[in-house]
């Protein structure tokens, strides 16, 4: 079998770089080692960002709209709410989602090769993947694999990027814990040291879950566990399922191209490390990547050159000033509450335009919080 463009991974990155890719007549397949749709491990909160540039309606797939998000920080006892007039968050279900975007490519050629888990890769004039059903010939490789994909890895990268764990349940509550629950998206700084908890409602259940922003030796489950009963007050467990997984909140550190593959999403390290937030990024740099194979009429040296331009222009600096705060935000919690307690309507304010599209982070980041922190404290 030969394509062009080889995609590895189904999610949002690889599905939308191969509806992209499709609309240019590229040929293109993606290769998924599961059956779709399949179960993915996320909070499911795709800001309203990612839905700007999503090139179609993805109604039939929302859970639900969320239009305000309750922010708790009860070591200063310090609650904020933010209404818009859009959602400010969809909420889905990935294993929905993800094949919703699929078949959009598929319907414009792209083919997709379920059950072929790649096993090695072989670098000649051609790129040849190796898979448990087969080999497949490609110029250009897009991973696409998510945090814990093994194409990096067979293309040559180290692993560079900062891995944090989440543990996530899928949970059905009774009738009046689920009405009271899910009029809103609601997330707990501190819950989890280093981290935070969430409940996002969706269609009939809630996900909720904690999440350290740094590694972090601590029971995941009992703080789960403290956080339904204590802080959300859930009364009644209908059912839940456990996930766990990883995120990685910060950048790899030797490049996201070489030898015509093409890291995106995840496998790159793009989620945002102040929100663990992936979806948005997951689409922005797989839309990048097929932009810049497309522009390049296939070379793979111009393509390259591209994408590192398109990242430098749209995303690395953001991400690079978004660590930067989280380092704050994580890891000294007593300059982050000084900071939340003088300015911290303004502060959520800022992060709801950011997951809206209305705002990024400032490339001037440490200056910002330095001259604040020295108001917060002498003031």
């Amino acid at each position: 079998m030969i394509f062009d463009v080889a995609i590895i991974g189904s999610g949002p990155a690889g599905a939308s770089a191969a509806f992209k890719l499709a609309e240019k007549g590229i040929s293109t397949v993606i290769i998924e080692k599961e059956t779709l749709p399949r179960y993915k491990t996320c909070g499911g909160a795709f800001g309203l960002a990612g839905r700007k540039i999503m090139p179609f309606d993805i109604t039939e797939v929302v859970e639900k709209e969320c239009f305000n998000i309750d922010v708790f920080f009860d070591k200063i006892d310090k609650k904020f709410t933010i209404q818009k007039d859009e959602p400010i968050i969809t909420m889905v279900m990935r294993a929905d989602f993800d094949n919703f975007i699929v078949k959009k490519a598929q319907e414009l050629g792209v083919t997709l090769l379920e059950n072929h888990k790649l096993t090695d890769i072989t670098f000649k004039d051609d790129i040849i993947l190796h898979t448990s059903k087969g080999e497949i010939k490609t110029k250009f490789v897009i991973a696409a694999d998510g945090a814990l994909g093994k194409t990096a890895k067979f293309a040559g990268w180290k692993e560079t990027r900062l891995l944090i764990p989440a543990l996530e349940y899928e949970v059905e509550v009774n009738d009046d814990d689920f009405k009271r629950l899910s009029k809103t998206v609601r997330l707990d700084f501190d819950a989890i040291p280093m981290g935070y908890g969430w409940c996002f409602p969706k269609k009939n259940h809630l996900s909720i879950g904690v999440g350290a922003l740094r590694k972090v030796k601590v029971d995941f489950k009992q703080c789960y566990r403290d956080y339904l009963v204590n802080t959300l007050k859930v009364t009644e467990i209908i059912s839940e399922e456990m996930h766990g997984f990883q995120v990685p909140v910060s950048l790899r550190k030797d490049g996201f191209v070489r030898n015509n593959v093409f890291l995106v999403g995840d496998a790159a390290g793009f989620a945002d490390p102040l929100s663990a937030e992936g979806i948005t990024n997951a689409i922005l740099s797989g839309n990048m990547a097929a932009e810049s194979i497309i522009e390049s009429k296939l070379n793979g040296e111009l393509a390259e050159n591209l994408y590192n331009e398109k990242l430098e222009e749209h995303l690395l600096p953001a991400l690079r000033s978004a660590f930067k705060l989280s380092k704050l935000f994580y890891e000294n919690g007593t300059m982050r509450n000084l900071l939340i307690k003088k300015y911290g309507e303004r502060i959520c304010e800022k992060m709801i335009q950011i997951m809206m599209g209305e705002s990024t982070y400032p490339t001037d980041i440490m200056k910002t919080i330095k001259r604040k922190l020295k108001n917060a404290i002498f003031s």
